[in-house]
Order: C-alpha cells, then sequence, then structure tokens
C-alpha cells in the first residue's frame, strides 16, 4: 500500500514538471518606483505650442474712422492687428466710425460703445482718437476694472497740463514731430516756388505741434541744406475744422488743396487722417500743374498718387499695443504716459519704431540722398525744437540755444513766427 502511494505521488511530481516545462515563461513585474520620484513628463516639440485652453483675452477698439481708410484709424487697426498675430490666445472687436454726432450711433457716445464692447467680452478698450479723450476717461473712471488706453491723450502724463489719476489708464503718443521735420524738409528740398501748404485737421495742440514741427524741417532744410533766404520761404496752414471731410460740416478738404495749388503753392503736406492732398495733386499733375504732396498716417499712403507722393510720415502703434496688452494679460499693468520715439538704427522697422518715413516715387534722388543726410542728423542728436524759437504774434517761446521741454513741445499755445494761418479756434 505504501508503495502504491508513493509511486502515485512519483507519477503526480513528474507530470506536474511536464506540465511546467511546456507553460510560457512569465513577464516580470517592475518595481514600483520610490514615492519621492516625480512622474515623467511627455515633452512637447518647441516647434509646436500647446493649444490654450483658457478663452482668448478680448480687446475691444474704438475707430474714429473707417478700419481701412489708408490713414489714421487704419494705422491704429493695424497696431491692434499686431497684437494678434504676436500674442497668443488674443481676441480683436472694434466699432468704426465713432465720432462725436456719428451718423451710425446716433445719441451714442463713445463711452456708451466701449461698454457695448464690454458686453461682447472685451476686458481692454483702445479709444483711438483725441475726439474721444474725454469719454475715454469717464469710462475708465466708471470702469475700474476695465483696461483703457487712450491715443494721443495726457490724462496720465503727471508732468503734463491735465493729470487725472485712472490706474486702469495707459495713454501714448507716436513722437511724429520728427517725422513731421523730415516730411516738411522733403517739402523744401522739392518746391518749385518756396511756397508749401499745409492741410491741417482741427486746432490743438497735437496739431499745433505737428504743424510747427513741419515747418521747423522745413525751414531748416531751405536755409542750411539748399542755402536760400529763409524769408523766401512761405508755409501756409489751413484747417478744416476735423480730422477728416465731414460734408456741410467741415470745409472740403479737396477744395482746400486745389485753392492751395492754384495759388502757387507747389507742395501740399497733408496733417488729416485721409489722402486728399495726393488725390488733388494727381489731378493738378495730370491737367499739367508741376505739383507734389506729402501724405500722413499711414506706411502705406503714398500709394494713392505714388508719383506726385514725395514721402509719408506714419504711425506704428503696434510695439506700443502689444506691451499694453501683454502687461494687462500678465497682471502687471499700471497707470502710463507714453511718447514713444522712433528707433534711429531703422525708423522703419515694424517691432521697434513707433513713428516711421517712407520715401515716395517722386523724390528725386539728390533729393533723397539730402534727406537722408537730414535724417542722420536728427538720430545724431540734432533738436529742431531750439531756441530761439518765436510764436506767431512774436513772442518769445525759446530763448536762444534753449532747448524746449516736453512741456513746451506738446502744450504749444500758437503756431511759430513765420508761419501762416490760424493759431487757435475762434
Amino acid at each position: 500500500m505504501r508503495k502504491s502511494i508513493l509511486q502515485v505521488t512519483l507519477l503526480l511530481v513528474v507530470l506536474a514538471m511536464a506540465v511546467s516545462a511546456c507553460a510560457p515563461a512569465a513577464t516580470p513585474t517592475a518595481a514600483p518606483a520610490p514615492a519621492t520620484q516625480a512622474p515623467v513628463a511627455t515633452a512637447i516639440p518647441p516647434t509646436v505650442a500647446p493649444t490654450p485652453t483658457s478663452a482668448p483675452f478680448t480687446f475691444g477698439l474704438l475707430l474714429v474712422g473707417a478700419h481701412n481708410d489708408n490713414g489714421w484709424s487704419q494705422a491704429t487697426y493695424d497696431g491692434a492687428q499686431y497684437v494678434v498675430q504676436n500674442v497668443p490666445n488674443t481676441k480683436l472687436i472694434y466699432l468704426e466710425n465713432v465720432y462725436s454726432g456719428s451718423p451710425s450711433y446716433p445719441g451714442q457716445t463713445a463711452s456708451q460703445l466701449a461698454t457695448q464692447l464690454v458686453s461682447q467680452g472685451a476686458k481692454l478698450i483702445i479709444f483711438n482718437s483725441d475726439d474721444m479723450k474725454d469719454e475715454a476717461l469717464k469710462f475708465a473712471q466708471a470702469n475700474p476694472n476695465i483696461y483703457v488706453i487712450g491715443t494721443s491723450d495726457d490724462w496720465t502724463w503727471q508732468a503734463g497740463q491735465n493729470y487725472q489719476n485712472s490706474p486702469n489708464q495707459i495713454d501714448f503718443m507716436g513722437r511724429m514731430e520728427y517725422m513731421k521735420e523730415i516730411g516738411g524738409c522733403a517739402a523744401a528740398l522739392t518746391t518749385q516756388t518756396g511756397q508749401i501748404g499745409y492741410l491741417g485737421p482741427l486746432i490743438n495742440d497735437e496739431t499745433r505741434r505737428l504743424s510747427s514741427s513741419a515747418y521747423l524741417g522745413a525751414k531748416y532744410c531751405w536755409t542750411n541744406i539748399l542755402k536760400n533766404d529763409p524769408a523766401k520761404l512761405q508755409f501756409k496752414v489751413t484747417w478744416i475744422g476735423f480730422w477728416f471731410n465731414i460734408p456741410g460740416v467741415t470745409s472740403d478738404p479737396s477744395q482746400v488743396a486745389d485753392d492751395f495749388f492754384n495759388s502757387g503753392y507747389d507742395v501740399v503736406m497733408s496733417g488729416i487722417d485721409t489722402t486728399e492732398a495726393l488725390v488733388e495733386a494727381k489731378k493738378m499733375n495730370t491737367a499739367g500743374k508741376k505739383v507734389w504732396a506729402v501724405a500722413y498716417d499711414y506706411k502705406t499712403n503714398c500709394s494713392a498718387a505714388p508719383d506726385i507722393c514725395l514721402g509719408v510720415p506714419y504711425f506704428n502703434w503696434g510695439p506700443a499695443t502689444e506691451a499694453a496688452v501683454k502687461s494687462a494679460m500678465a497682471g502687471t499693468w499700471k497707470e502710463d504716459f507714453q511718447w514713444n520715439g522712433p528707433d534711429w538704427t531703422n525708423i522703419n522697422n515694424p517691432d521697434t519704431s513707433a513713428v516711421g518715413f517712407n520715401k515716395g516715387n517722386a523724390l528725386s534722388a539728390t533729393a533723397s540722398t539730402q534727406l537722408d543726410g537730414f535724417i542722420s542728423q536728427l538720430a545724431g542728436g540734432l533738436d529742431l525744437w531750439t531756441g530761439p524759437i518765436n510764436l506767431q504774434d512774436g513772442t518769445s517761446y525759446l530763448a536762444s540755444g534753449t532747448p524746449a521741454t516736453d512741456v513746451q513741445i506738446w502744450y504749444l499755445p500758437q503756431l511759430l513766427q513765420g508761419m501762416q494761418g490760424q493759431s487757435v479756434s475762434k
């Protein structure tokens, strides 16, 4: 019996060993990672940005004109688009033709329209015109949780004459004075009659200092480059009453330009948002008059009459707008006033220069070379806002050798001696 049991037991052992030999080998179990070991993250290729999961940062833009006006409003609109293209997860919404009495929004103010954009998700509002200056401050103070940008405003300039505490507001402007000096120089280097007309918008601090800067540039190049008698240079400003033509409200800018050309002025510089100076110069040239124009505001403005255009001083709002939007998104925003200048290493660098100047086809090769020399002088520190400078009525404004302060330039109370035209509104 014991022998039988032993035989059975041995048989079972042999069978078990045979089954084990035929089975697949087991996969070893990895030892668990120590509790302090961090999990390994899956790397994202450096050329592929992660898809944002949060809602976009929406900012609103109120334009005084049309977004494609080939002038001031289009320059501002392009600056906002620059942000959308360069700052991930941003979205632009806008309204155009926003100005006092605009038929597009009867009975509605800019601050009310800004509230409309906030209702659509805007966390920041850009008021793009001096015409909205009071409304920008009103809205900012009534909406402390919404960021506000005022282009050409000075509410946040503590050294300025109109400072108001507005923590959620940034005001900025380009130092267009330099580019107007360059435009004035181009006009002086080209005119054959010594008569330069300036097609002005409305009269305020901004337009006085910009038209006066154009005069200073023209006078310098007329006198110091061409060696002409300064008394033989005529520079006249005619105002239409607003930034662009409003039939029945403003003077007709086309007629004003024609009046210049028909009375001996062979170069007209534009100070308005639209292209009438160029269009009328082209018509006159086609009719046999040898005349030219200097455009304004928008970098490709010369395209309205490329063979008549001497050049265009223009704004580049992209870099300043981008910096402001980024500060809002990052929570580093603070009240600020900026008067942003050109990048003198390249005044047409779209990423660094707040203002620029594009030469036109009508500028002669000689004048172009002379203009380059003038630009180099400005880059080297030439300051045309240095005395002696008198106001239009003969009052001394800057003593000989005295450079103007920013406040004296910004708040210029009159046109300058040597300029013709109205200095203050009636």
